[in-house]
């Protein structure tokens, strides 16, 4: 089991930084991915970026060229660095992390998700 926890959110004007952090805990042999998604208030939930264990990072179009995910294996933690923020990017943003586990000669690939931080910006 992986246990997930995001935090770094706030109110924010437009123009803004935030940096959000992902940090995950448990019993895994490998992370596979972390992503970020975001939903907003009365919208489906969309996905924002990802990172994965062999370093392929992509964006959503709307992430791209001012958000940059980050990675940090070593202390368990990834980050969403959030740059130039617009009251579009107003959201409650989640974390999911791809995790790899093997037990008894199985591999799964299990997905897990944290409670989410709010990110609010004002215009």
């Amino acid at each position: 089991q992986v246990h997930v926890v995001e935090s770094g959110g706030g109110l924010v004007q437009t123009g803004g930084s935030l940096r959000l952090s992902c940090a995950y805990s448990g019993t895994f042999s490998g992370i596979g991915s972390i992503t970020w998604y975001r939903q907003a208030p009365e919208k489906e939930r969309e996905w924002v970026a990802r990172s994965t264990g062999d370093d392929r990072i992509t964006y959503s179009d709307s992430a791209k060229d001012r958000f940059t995910i980050s990675w940090n294996n070593a202390e368990k933690v990834g980050f969403l660095q959030m740059n130039r923020l617009i009251p579009e990017d107003t959201g409650l943003y989640s974390c999911k992390v791809k995790a790899l586990i093997v037990n008894l000669g199985r591999t799964s690939f299990p997905e897990f998700w944290g409670q989410g931080t709010q990110v609010t910006v004002s215009s």
